[in-house]
């Protein structure tokens, strides 16, 4: 009989967390045990797995005492607090904040790119920003063929991306809207969203930028094991619920055609091309919410340069791929490399 194991998961009630626990059923996770931990707001609430009621901890530093594994969605000042008293129980913690994903030392994994980067002594994991890990896993093949130098990337981020109350605004704005009442000041997002874009997520830094499109300069350099990468990114909110779309450029050192990339990518794993244009067929966020794939089409040669260079188009739900799914999977691949 395989072994199972004890598992926690912190943030438990949250947008991610609920995820979290959807997939740890839904991939026939083996677990011998689990525990869900929030803060005093949502201890004692009751959530299903398996069927059965569990009952949500209050989080304590004690909490990771005899886990195995904790899948961490509660933020990074949570994490900062309570995932080095995990570890130092000897738990692996697997962090879907932005705590420690620029860490040296700290692995910043997606299973599909670089599960080499993961080890018995590394028991702090960070999982990348949600818009990073959908690029990079059609990313890596195309880099490994023909080596990238170069990626514009513009993002089109779900409101889901920032949490339920990102959801519940563009809920509201829509209802007021469609009933032609007066839509109040926005209180998730700095503008209103409904029926809007906006090109700002997170704060913007001196250099013109925002912390989440440095998030993806830094993290996809890290990932993908190559500081020479250059990447520069432009995330915008739209008015969607679920799955972020991003348009992507590349530039690579060896030449490779649009024929030869939707080829690679048809066989990269966890990808698949909807690339049928003479049919209307592409990725889409309404295609790709509640799905574990991540989307990729548009697949077409730049004609704006003579260098190496093609455009693209990604989907994937940012929920899943993009945040509990990629640490699920990682917690399968440290099962799978015997490391827990």
């Amino acid at each position: 009989m395989s072994r199972k194991y004890k598992v926690a998961v912190v943030g438990a009630t949250g947008a991610v967390g609920l995820e979290m626990i959807k997939m740890l059923g839904s991939r026939n996770f083996p677990v011998e045990s689990v525990k869900f931990l929030a803060s005093q707001r949502s201890a004692g609430k009751k959530l299903k797995f398996n069927g059965k009621d569990i009952v949500v901890e209050l989080l304590t530093k004690d909490s990771g005492k005899g886990v195995d594994i904790a899948l961490y969605s509660a933020g990074a000042a949570i994490s900062k607090e309570f995932a080095p008293s995990f570890v130092a129980d000897g738990c692996f913690v697997i962090d879907n904040s932005s705590a420690w994903r620029m860490e040296k030392e700290i692995p910043l994994i997606v299973p599909e790119v670089n599960p080499g980067d993961l080890s018995k002594d590394k028991k702090l994991i960070a999982n990348p920003n949600c818009s990073t890990i959908q690029m990079v896993v059609v990313l890596k093949p195309l880099h490994d063929a023909a080596k990238i130098k170069r990626v514009i990337v513009s993002t089109y981020q779900s409101v889901s991306g920032a949490g339920q109350k990102g959801i519940n605004e563009l809920i509201n704005q829509t209802k007021l809207w469609a009933n032609d009442e007066n839509i109040p000041a926005a209180e998730k997002f700095q503008y209103q969203i409904a029926f809007n874009l906006i090109p700002q997520i997170d704060t913007f830094l001196e250099n013109g930028y925002t912390k989440e499109e440095m998030k993806m300069t830094n993290e996809t350099k890290k990932i993908m094991g190559d500081e020479n990468i250059e990447v520069s990114a432009t995330c915008v909110r739209v008015p969607v619920f679920r799955s972020h779309s991003e348009n992507v450029w590349i530039e690579t050192e060896k030449p490779l055609s649009a024929k030869d990339a939707k080829e690679i990518l048809s066989k990269a794993d966890g990808v698949e091309v909807i690339d049928s244009p003479e049919n209307s067929k592409y990725p889409m966020p309404f295609y790709a919410q509640n799905q574990q794939t991540t989307y990729v089409g548009r697949i077409r040669k730049d004609i704006s340069t003579k260098n190496n260079a093609l455009t693209f188009w990604i989907v994937s739900d940012n929920l899943l791929k993009g945040a509990a799914l990629n640490a699920v999977q990682i917690a399968e691949t440290l099962i799978k490399r015997n490391l827990v």
